[in-house]
């Protein structure tokens, strides 16, 4: 499978669960599903906060690999950046939810569902750098 490969029905059903999982967080919880702050605040949180962050967490984690098992080639990407690239570009995302107060899931999913105007703001941001750092990267320094 190649990246450049356009599959709209495995879209369309991943967008669904993951704006079903994002209602549903909000509706029984209480809570936005900003998968930074989730994580980030799992390793200070006590009680039932860690509970249901911990939840949250494995149930990504198993259904990556549920994905995995039901379609094993759906996984076989070849990366060609390299380590130290890689490191630096996960830097930089953690310091931009950091600084944006927030991840793509949390203003991106649940911030445009919920019409806040922070997060219209946030995630045109979050497109715009995403798109110019691809047209650098790509296209100026041919990375």
């Amino acid at each position: 499978m190649t990246v450049t490969e356009f599959t709209p029905w495995t879209a369309l059903g991943g967008g669904l669960l993951i704006g079903l999982s994002a209602l549903m967080m909000l509706e029984f919880n209480g809570r936005i599903a900003g998968i930074s702050g989730i994580v980030g605040k799992l390793f200070t949180a006590r009680g039932e906060d860690w509970w249901w962050r911990a939840a949250f967490v494995l149930g990504m984690l198993a259904g990556a690999g549920g994905y995995a098992v039901l379609s094993p080639d759906g996984l076989n990407l070849h990366i060609e950046s390299s380590m130290p690239l890689m490191l630096a570009a996960g830097f930089l995302v953690g310091l931009g939810a950091r600084l944006g107060r927030g991840c793509t899931s949390g203003h991106g999913v649940c911030g445009i569902g919920r019409l806040s105007a922070r997060s219209l703001s946030a995630t045109a941001i979050f497109m715009s750098v995403a798109a110019l750092t691809v047209f650098l990267s790509r296209h100026v320094l041919e990375l």
